[in-house]
């Protein structure tokens, strides 16, 4: 891995959380992901499930993590089974994970090869009740392989048809939302690194540029930072390219006068950074461009404020909504009459602003959190604001990550990064 190791207690801590949470007399099992074929002999690169990772920090392919807190073996209340490693292996592909290095990786002090994995089970159980199992239950997921994950759990109830079946997720959807300190430090450095590469590039851009090369730009500050890259495919969207949401061709020159907006952001040790930001190609904003922006800033700061513990999601939302259609009442893009005739389900506001304020970030870029429960103290969560003119050639979005916190405003882990258009335009400009 390119990251530093991370501190164990991390996911000590972890799996005693949701130990404690378990029902008597019950064991969870965990799965990594699979590496994913694409044709002939390729695969795409490894990516490790983040719920394993979340309690054991073990970041490679065909490992398994039992949690089995009543077990009345005490070396058997946690297992880590994992692929041996040998000398072909070794030259092949690099030395995998032993025995010491897995436990000076996760805490976890009984580690077993993945061959004995049907042995042990079978001995664990018999003497346990119920067994967790680890499905995806995200307000995003929309799955439709059959994961490493999917399959163990089709081969465990087959096998043990009488056991009493639980989930985790609703467990680890409660504990991953709220981040430890050490969490917080990682995606502190995962922003650290995006703030590097949005500097880069602003000393980069001008008229004539391609979106590709800015992201290649990008991609080496990440790399050289021990970053894998960027935590999500990255949108480098100059022109009207900004009002389609999702895109990410990045492969349109970018022409003076336009702006170009970011939504590029690094990852580190599996832990999301999400950013977006706004430019001018030509290092100079159009009195009509920083209207639109500064009223974007304007909302993104008064909605930052509002992410305090106890404030449910859905409300924020419609209080952003009327942030939003204030400033869009003052730009000239609506006026009183379609406030007054609007859809109370898609209010008049949405015409150019169509997506949420603020989402859960953390392992994943749209991270674990039950949206129908009050936000707690040390939750992530984005704030990106946007406003999409298709008529007018531009878009704007800005977006930073904020750590709420148990009084006063949330703690902006992006501070650092410029986003004030006057500061933008000068140090484009320098």
């Amino acid at each position: 891995m390119k990251y530093h190791p991370i501190d164990r207690n991390l996911f000590i801590k972890n799996r005693k959380n949701f130990a404690s949470q378990m029902k008597p007399n019950s064991l969870a099992v965990f799965n990594s992901n699979d590496i994913y074929p694409v044709s002939a002999d390729s695969t795409l690169p490894f990516a490790q499930h983040r719920d394993i990772f979340y309690l054991s920090g073990v970041d490679q392919e065909e490992s398994i993590l039992v949690i089995f807190p009543d077990c009345p073996k005490e070396k058997h209340r946690e297992i880590l089974f994992l692929k041996e490693t040998n000398d072909h292996i070794a030259v092949w592909e690099g030395e995998k994970l032993t025995k010491e290095k897995a436990f000076e990786t996760s805490g976890v002090k009984t580690v077993y090869w993945l061959q004995d994995m049907e042995k042990i089970m079978f001995e664990l159980m018999t003497q346990c009740d119920t067994v967790y199992i680890n499905t995806n239950e995200h307000y995003r997921a929309n799955v439709e392989t059959e994961t490493r994950e999917d399959r163990f759990t089709k081969w465990l109830k087959n096998l043990y048809p009488a056991h009493s079946v639980a989930k985790s997720n609703p467990i680890l959807q409660r504990l991953r939302s709220v981040k430890d300190p050490i969490e917080i430090d990682l995606m502190q450095k995962a922003c650290n690194i995006t703030e590097k590469a949005f500097r880069r590039v602003l000393g980069f851009v001008k008229p004539g540029v391609w979106e590709f090369e800015i992201e290649a730009e990008m991609m080496h500050e990440f790399l050289r930072n021990r970053s894998k890259g960027f935590a999500y495919t990255p949108i480098i969207a100059s022109g009207n390219n900004a009002n389609v949401l999702h895109y990410i061709e990045n492969n349109q020159q970018c022409k003076d006068g336009d702006l170009i907006l970011f939504d590029t952001a690094a990852e580190y040790a599996n832990y999301s950074s999400d950013l977006s930001r706004t430019i001018p190609v030509n290092g100079k904003f159009s009195e009509r461009q920083k209207a639109v922006y500064n009223a974007v800033l304007r909302v993104k700061n008064e909605a930052t404020k509002m992410l305090v513990p106890g404030t449910l999601w859905e409300q924020y939302h419609m209080e952003v909504g009327k942030l939003m259609t204030s400033e869009l009442l003052g730009l000239g893009l609506l006026d009183k009459a379609d406030v007054q005739n609007e859809n109370p389900d898609w209010p008049a506001y949405k015409k150019y602003f169509m997506h949420g304020t603020s989402h859960h970030i953390g392992l994943d870029t749209h991270d674990y959190g039950l949206l129908h429960e009050p936000m707690q103290a040390n939750m992530v969560f984005t704030v990106e604001p946007g406003i999409y003119i298709p008529d007018e050639g531009f878009g704007i979005r800005l977006e930073d990550d904020v750590v709420i916190q148990e009084q006063g405003e949330p703690f902006n882990l992006m501070a650092n990064i410029p986003i004030e258009a006057d500061e933008i335009e000068e140090l484009m400009n320098s």
